[in-house]
């Protein structure tokens, strides 16, 4: 018995693509192993957090790297070491910013829900610019001068979310940061080494990326990389600092010791503090991807959805479309429109059939205003493949309950 099926809990077939509410990704064996391995010992979590930002930073480029609880973890730890510096009295202070440099920038179109993470250090988001061609209202987008004019005294950082052909370019945030003396975090939560590695030779002062998603470590990590002060301040309001400052010894590539007056009290950030278990899973996680042939990856992605588009187009009620990977998009995957389906309410009930099949079956839900699910190869096997497909083919067989026009009142 699977310890799932032991917990009363169905395991799902995901083809939604490494998101939170689905658990993310599947780890290499090799990472989870390492998981228990590493839950039998102890260690100084100082030492253990120096050995990642090692391996962080041969993988990326950065200075320095930290393992912390997810991506979001990492936006606010590195806001909140853009605020204090290696000030240890600003530490404190956290996260009272009142007295401190609370503002933080961002291009307005850049906001979502995820700067949350940012705001909860205590910042203000100041927003600039508009993005009128993005809503075909104009040629213009967010421009330089338009962040360069919003930077005060008060500025700590200015943030970044990297998505395919935002506006402005990285490159020109960077040179506005680098001209003012304004440290730049980029969220690149789906990221990987290659990925991360540019924005840093771009001069990036730190990067927020997911441990658990495309690079397939524990689904509770995150990095945050970047220029080494900024990462050992966001180490010292992260680690536990139980400890005397005479004592106290950390690697000091990691922490320089002769650089601060004391410890800081346990900090800010605590509670992202990531365990030994999922420091080493991702250490392993990240060799492994470093190691994989993604080429390969790459292939067998576009060979299963091309199966899947080929065995759903003989199925009647869909039209399957091929996706293929495009400058913006950097998986290839499947379309399915529904054709019995009219309206928002008959894709609710096509979508509960689907998850309430056994297996349940997840498609991507974005699209279900145009009587559409979409699917996402990366967490897929050949197996699930075939799955998805038996599974449609039945949903579709059923009529749906009510006719459109009653279920619309």
């Amino acid at each position: 018995m699977g310890i799932y099926e032991e917990l009363g809990v169905k395991t799902i077939i995901n083809a939604c693509g490494p998101k939170t509410t689905l658990s993310g990704t599947r780890m290499p064996m090799r990472a989870a192993e390492a998981m228990a391995e590493a839950s039998q010992s102890f260690v100084d979590m100082d030492h253990l957090q120096a050995k990642a930002s090692e391996v962080i930073a041969q993988a990326t480029g950065a200075e320095a790297g930290l393992v912390t609880t997810g991506a979001a973890a990492a936006l606010t730890l590195g806001t909140a070491a853009c605020i204090t510096g290696l000030d240890i009295v600003k530490m404190e202070k956290l996260p009272d910013t009142s007295q401190l440099k609370n503002e933080v920038i961002i291009p307005r179109h850049h906001r979502n829900v995820f700067d949350h993470s940012i705001r909860a250090a205590g910042v203000k988001l100041v927003e600039v610019g508009l993005f009128g061609r993005g809503i075909g209202v104009g040629v213009r987008g967010v421009e330089d001068w338009e962040i360069e004019s919003a930077i005060n005294d008060r500025t700590a950082a200015i943030a970044f979310f990297s998505k395919p052909q935002v506006v402005p370019s990285l490159e020109s945030v960077i040179k506005i940061g680098k001209r003012n003396g304004v440290p730049v975090l980029v969220d690149a939560a789906g990221g990987v080494p290659s990925t991360i590695k540019k924005f840093i030779e771009m001069g990036a002062d730190l990067v927020a990326v997911s441990g658990g998603k495309t690079m397939r470590g524990p689904q509770a990590t995150g990095i945050l990389c970047g220029r080494k002060d900024l990462i050992m301040a966001a180490a010292l309001q992260m680690l536990d600092m139980d400890t005397r400052f005479e004592t106290w010894n950390p690697p000091p590539q990691f922490i320089d010791k002769s650089k601060l007056p004391g410890i800081p009290q346990h900090g800010f950030g605590r509670g992202f503090k990531a365990g030994k278990e999922e420091i080493v899973a991702l250490i392993v996680a990240l060799k492994a991807y470093g190691a994989a042939d993604h080429v390969a990856e790459a292939a067998d992605y576009e060979r299963r959805m091309k199966r899947l588009a080929e065995l759903l187009s003989k199925v009647e009620g869909v039209k399957p479309s091929y996706i293929a990977v495009s400058p913006v998009r950097s998986m290839p995957g499947v379309e399915v429109k529904f054709l019995s389906a009219h309206s928002i309410q008959d894709m609710v009930e096509i979508v509960a059939r689907l998850k309430s099949s056994d297996p349940p079956v997840y498609l991507y839900e974005k699209e279900m205003e145009d009587m559409t699910l979409s699917v996402n190869p990366f967490n897929l096997t050949d197996s699930d493949i075939e799955t998805i497909a038996r599974t449609v083919t039945k949903v579709v067989e059923l009529p749906l309950q009510a006719p459109t026009s009653a279920r619309a009142r």
